[in-house]
């Protein structure tokens, strides 16, 4: 920092006044002969004159710069203006403390801004180098994948006080040496902007700075991904710390990326091992291997839930993050419009739903919409299919036992859902809730049960040729919506004539009448039997 000390020393200038105050740090210098040079400064400059404006003794003059918060005043004398310092300006200088130097006529002014000019120039190449030296420290801690709390910690060492980083809800992601009360402060006032465009840094208790972390790749999302806090301990940020907090911006948001996408080249993985199983690709030994790494060995749980399409993908993010949380491990995966996770099972079933409540509701919590699951009990590797499938079917049997519940009398609407005749239990549904599912998942014989389902649905598949998928797809939705015509309607896209004259085809080719309750039950049991042997 440079200081009026340092201006004055082997200079040949000579301090008439204001010794006290040497230690003034000097921002910039500039050279005035105006009256009132203080519309044209900011403060913290030391000013040069040569006196020309300077009248009745100088105190009006030097007082009036003094109040502006200038670091010191250097009058050149003997070029015309004054021959020496006034005394009663001398004397007002001693009075505030307020540094006033002569500087002889042998002495020119660009002695003294070439040694101020060099000097900032220096201390700010200097300020650069180390702060520079400081990204690479973060960038190291980055690629050596030591995490947020890596990051916070090399922070708060930088600046020798404490550090930390939100999400974009004011959440405690990480920190380090935080004063609590900065880091509550900060967190409310995270909450309190959220949302508001566009996104700045602020202050908080005068000591704690906090910064925005941009996106990465976010398009027209200009809301931060999370804030970064950094706080010196026994004062304020230095100039220094607070270029280096702005370096460390960016390296958190390379730290977030680095870890979305890690989290998402986990999840293609785990949705490849996910649909290789449920496709029958995986068994036995390649299976325990493929499974080994998320943790899964002995005795898994599915946990299947259906959320809407705009919330899959943070569905998806946070069934990893809750598993991980919750269970130790697991594997997290999409799975067509389900999202699903494999969750590692050490207790007995009680335990195990616990447990699968309570990553339900914290992927609730975290998307901000409380869903629905569907928990299967715990079944050996081997068997996971038929666990996935247990889980899916019993969180969609809750959901037909919901929607019957809520029904309007429409003229010629199904009464039940193909036999499917099942009490919510809540939010989480487990194999209690599946009803005459359960019969499926109880048929061991792989050829008795196509043989089932082919005697029900190949008059339909083949009797139409490519048209057979429309009529396949006809019947699942139509009994999904409980034999409404208007709402069967709109989910295929199609005018509720036209879904009529497809029921009636259905009917014609199987001989069978979507009047009929067993008839009904049929059809349902063998279009999810399908799923089994797919």
């Amino acid at each position: 920092m440079l200081t009026v000390r340092d201006m004055v020393e082997g200079t040949g200038v000579r301090v008439v006044a204001g010794a006290r105050g040497l230690d003034h740090p000097v921002r910039w210098v500039h050279i005035s002969e105006v009256a009132d040079p203080t519309p044209w400064l900011s403060g913290g400059e030391l000013l040069l004159t040569t006196g020309l404006a300077i009248r009745d003794g100088g105190r009006a003059y030097l007082t009036c710069v003094a109040d502006h918060g200038l670091a010191g005043l250097g009058v050149g004398t003997g070029v015309g203006g004054l021959e020496a310092i006034p005394p009663e300006m001398a004397e007002e200088a001693e009075r505030r403390g307020f540094p006033l130097f002569e500087v002889p006529y042998e002495t020119p002014f660009i002695a003294l801004t070439e040694k101020a000019f060099t000097h900032i120039v220096n201390e700010q190449a200097a300020m650069l180098q180390r702060a520079i030296t400081a990204h690479e420290r973060l960038e190291r801690i980055v690629l050596s994948e030591r995490g947020l709390e890596g990051l916070a910690a090399a922070l708060a060492a930088l600046v020798e006080g404490g550090a930390a980083v939100f999400d974009a809800r004011g959440d405690l992601l990480a920190g380090r040496n935080l004063d609590e009360a900065a880091a509550a402060g900060a967190a409310a006032e995270i909450r309190r902007r959220a949302g508001t465009a566009p996104a700045r840094g602020f202050t908080t208790g005068g000591r704690a700075i906090i910064l925005p972390v941009p996106r990465t790749g976010a398009g027209e999302d200009s809301s931060p991904q999370a804030w970064l806090l950094a706080a010196r301990h026994g004062g304020a940020l230095t100039e220094l710390d607070k270029l280096v907090v702005h370096h460390a911006v960016t390296v958190v948001a390379l730290e977030l990326l680095r870890r979305r996408v890690a989290a998402d080249t986990e999840r293609r993985l785990a949705g490849d091992v996910l649909a290789s199983l449920l496709s029958g690709e995986l068994e036995n030994a390649e299976l325990r291997r493929r499974l080994q790494p998320f943790g899964l060995q002995d005795r898994v749980s599915a946990l299947v839930l259906a959320p809407p399409r705009h919330l899959k993908d943070a569905t998806e993010a946070a069934l990893a993050v809750a598993a991980r949380a919750e269970a130790g491990g697991g594997l997290a995966a999409g799975h067509g419009t389900l999202s699903c996770a494999l969750l590692p099972v050490t207790g007995g079933e009680d335990e195990l739903f616990a447990l699968a409540e309570r990553v339900r509701e914290g992927v609730s919590a975290e998307v901000g919409e409380e869903l629905r699951a569907g928990a299967g009990r715990a079944v050996p590797v081997h068997d996971l299919r038929r666990g996935f499938h247990e889980a899916r079917w019993a969180l969609e049997a809750i959901a037909l036992a919901e929607e019957a519940r809520h029904d309007t009398s429409e003229p010629g609407s199904l009464n039940g859902h193909g036999g499917v005749a099942v009490a919510s239990r809540g939010l989480l549904a487990t194999y209690r809730d599946l009803g005459s599912f359960q019969l499926l998942l109880q048929l061991q014989d792989d050829d008795a049960l196509r043989l089932f389902c082919d005697s029900i649905l190949s008059p339909i598949e083949s009797g139409e040729g490519a048209y057979g998928g429309e009529l396949m797809r006809s019947l699942e939705v139509f009994i999904e919506c409980n034999g409404q015509w208007e709402r069967a309607a709109k989910r295929l896209f199609c005018h509720r004539h036209t879904l009529r004259y497809r029921i009636r085809r259905i009917e014609e080719l199987t001989g069978r009448s979507l009047d009929s309750a067993r008839d009904r039950i049929d059809f349902w049991l063998a279009l999810r039997g399908r799923e089994l042997l797919d």
